[in-house]
């Protein structure tokens, strides 16, 4: 009992990081960002976060080298983690993070448009199909309120290349997680058994040095080191960077690693919805950015979307059916003849009763 109440606990708080701190990083970017310039921010984020976990391999004694597994973890590293993340932080000194955050829940999008050998299966399924309209429709409200909301000036066009360059940073995670998807898939056939994969943590570690060394030499060669003097960065701000290496790259990543050896893929997704909420409540009290009706309406169409989007699979998981059993049992019960219920009870309670006549019998021969 003490056991399986440690797991709950363990369970519910790896969620509440994974809910709360994934959700909150898009916050301490824009902190970061006063002091730091995007790339330079991303470069020490990474290299740090990076070199720690691949330290923390080392100990733990994994495996560390495949030629095969670190040329995939480069690439998908370059995508995944230097041009989203790029984009982010790039965009982010324009526009307010809680946007950057709903524009981010709507990658799943992008996974229904460029997942060519599922679209068989996605486009002739109508929650799908509107899931991806609405989606589209929740992008397009974010974009009317930057060319409707303000004043046509230069300010206001920054913010509309902003979020255009989100939406291809978006791209970029979509194709790098489908490029790993369908490589593991690949993997299973065609790699020999005595051949050993590289574990997880360690592919992310490479990963993470992969988009250090992009956002380094990035930053070297468009000036921003040459710019940079670390005297100058609050002590605030190197708090914000300290909490997104830490919290925010390693911390919240091994408790989402975790959750999906121990929790069904499907509920683990769920951080999806909640990041975004998280980042607009830090938006609204904590910094000047003001939210809007249309943002909060924007939100609310995006996270809409993404659901109907991933109803298939949600439908099909354990939790839900076990709901649906009960329902299913629930009707039936009432179902039953009135009667019958009564009748079923006092047979039992007779049963119950004679056998209890008979232990008495035998205890007193």
């Amino acid at each position: 009992m003490s056991s399986n109440k440690s797991t709950l606990v363990s369970i519910l708080l790896a969620y509440l990081v994974v809910y709360i701190v994934w959700g909150s990083t898009f916050f301490f970017i824009e902190k970061a960002l006063r002091s730091f310039p995007p790339f330079v921010l991303g470069s020490i984020r990474f290299v740090i976060a990076g070199t720690l976990l691949m330290g923390y391999c080392a100990l733990k004694g994994y495996h560390l080298f495949s030629r095969r597994d670190i040329r995939q973890a480069i690439f998908i590293g370059f995508l995944l983690l230097f041009v989203d993340m790029a984009s982010i932080i790039w965009a982010e000194q324009y526009i307010s993070s809680g946007i950057v955050s709903i524009l981010s829940a709507a990658t799943a999008i992008w996974f229904i448009l460029f997942d060519k050998p599922k679209w068989k299966e996605n486009f002739s399924s109508a929650p799908i199909v509107l899931g991806l309209l609405l989606g589209f429709s929740g992008v397009v409200l974010l974009f009317a309120e930057q060319v409707f909301g303000h004043e046509h000036n230069n300010g206001n066009r920054q913010s509309l290349i902003a979020m255009g360059v989100m939406i291809l940073g978006t791209i970029g995670w979509t194709v790098g997680s489908l490029f790993s998807k369908y490589m593991q898939e690949k993997n299973k056939v065609t790699v020999k058994k005595q051949e050993k994969s590289l574990n997880v943590i360690v592919k992310t570690a490479w990963q993470m040095v992969t988009a250090g060394v992009a956002f380094t030499v990035t930053a070297t060669l468009n000036g921003e080191y040459r710019d940079f003097d670390f005297g100058r960065v609050y002590t605030a701000d190197w708090f914000a960077m300290a909490y997104l290496i830490v919290m925010g790259s390693i911390l919240a990543f091994s408790c989402y690693i975790w959750l999906l050896q121990v929790r069904p893929a499907t509920e683990v997704s769920t951080y999806a919805y909640i990041n975004p909420i998280v980042a607009l409540v830090l938006v609204h009290y904590f910094t000047d950015h003001q939210v809007t009706t249309l943002q909060i309406t924007g939100l609310f169409v995006v996270l809409l979307s993404v659901l109907l989007m991933n109803w298939n699979l949600y439908k099909d998981n354990r939790t839900f059916r076990i709901i649906r059993a009960r329902k299913k049992l629930k009707r039936l019960k009432h179902m039953a003849p009135k009667s019958s219920i009564p009748r079923i009870i006092e047979v039992a309670d007779f049963q119950d009763g004679e056998e209890k006549k008979e232990r008495k019998k035998a205890l007193q021969d």
